[in-house]
């Protein structure tokens, strides 16, 4: 008689929780466009810290999905861009998108808070 709790697979589980960590999935997303900046995936990422950013882009990095590309100029320009294993997400993340868009409702930007 077949298993009914088949054991989790060790490269799927693995794989949920590298881009699954909170602000993953949207750098992955937005570097999908190409090279960008730090200042650009700052502001494109809602809510994220400086700190955040850094360590989500330094894991990805360590993972293999992205690459740091430093060009020696005045000041030091640094980009970042998916490699081939993060490029190859597209499928998978086109795939949560359109999932997202039929099952999340869609969000209202929040309020800013007025300063006392």
């Amino acid at each position: 008689m077949p298993e009914s709790n088949p054991a989790l697979c060790s490269r799927f589980h693995a794989a949920v929780e590298l881009i699954g960590r909170r602000w993953a999935g949207a750098i992955i997303q937005m570097l999908m466009g190409g090279r960008k900046r730090y200042c650009e995936l700052k502001e494109a990422v809602p809510d994220i810290s400086d700190r955040m950013l850094s360590e989500r882009l330094r894991e990805l990095e360590q993972e293999g999905v992205l690459r740091r590309i430093v060009t020696p100029e005045t000041p030091v320009r640094v980009e970042y861009e998916l490699t081939k294993k993060g490029a190859a997400l597209q499928e998978a993340m086109d795939a949560i998108g359109e999932w997202a868009h039929t099952w999340i409702p869609e969000t209202r930007p929040k309020a800013r808070r007025k300063s006392a």
